[in-house]
């Protein structure tokens, strides 16, 4: 069954909730910024706070070979990794290899948001500006799984209007996806989550952004979806 995984972007020290396509461009869009800033740099911060439940934290952002153990060491449960995977926007193998060898597959989530061209999802990179060499299809996904052991899926051109989910790309991603998947992008209602597991089988789990009432929205409750993965989990039990 479907659940709700809740996601925190921070940006520039901010949390804060943009509009995917516009990332890192001139034309910047926010739909919310927290009025505090982050000041510490991030590794001191997990140290520094205990997880409840410990190792429950996944972490992405300039993860590489060399600092991904540690965000592990300071209290990450997984680290996340998309750029450096894509060197000059290019694929390589070896690097997943080298990753997934030091931090071990388990503890390693591979992000494959991506952007739509005519009938196909291409990987994007440096905050979705750039796209790769890759594919998101059954035979991609299956080669990045033996590597490691989530996906994270930011539709990145609906990120941040929330005006519905990418149905499709959704649909796939319950058909190729061999180990667990988060999809992010464009959720709007409670009925996004149930439509999520409608679509994927139970497959693909959902995290909300924009509409969400913790980040300004009204549209979606925190507490409501709350209550959802309760009654899931007794669901599942």
């Amino acid at each position: 069954m479907s659940v709700f995984r809740p996601c925190i972007d921070l940006h520039n020290g901010q949390v804060k909730q943009i509009v995917g396509g516009t990332l890192d461009t001139a034309d910047l869009k926010t739909n919310f910024v927290s009025v505090l800033v982050f000041r510490h740099p991030p590794e001191l911060a997990l140290a520094d706070t205990p997880l409840d439940p410990p190792d429950s934290l996944h972490l992405g952002g300039g993860i590489t070979d060399e600092n991904a153990l540690q965000w592990l060491d300071a209290g990450a449960e997984k680290v996340i990794v998309t750029s450096y995977l894509f060197p000059k926007a290019t694929f390589d193998l070896e690097r997943l290899r080298r990753l997934s060898e030091k931090v071990e597959k388990r503890r390693l989530v591979v992000d494959v948001s991506c952007r739509r061209r005519k009938s196909e999802w291409v990987v994007a990179m440096n905050r979705w500006q750039d796209l790769t060499t890759m594919v998101v299809n059954e035979e991609s996904l299956a080669l990045l799984s033996d590597y490691s052991s989530e996906f994270l899926i930011h539709a990145a051109d609906v990120e941040g209007l929330c005006q519905g989910i990418d149905e499709e790309l959704v649909e796939k991603l319950g058909e190729w996806s061999k180990i667990p998947a988060t999809y992010a992008g464009g959720a709007r209602s409670i009925d996004d989550l149930r439509l999520v597991d409608t679509l994927s089988k139970g497959r693909v789990d959902l995290t909300y952004g924009s509409a969400l009432d913790i980040f300004g929205g009204t549209q979606v409750k925190f507490d409501d979806l709350v209550a959802y993965n309760t009654a899931a989990g007794s669901a599942r039990v």
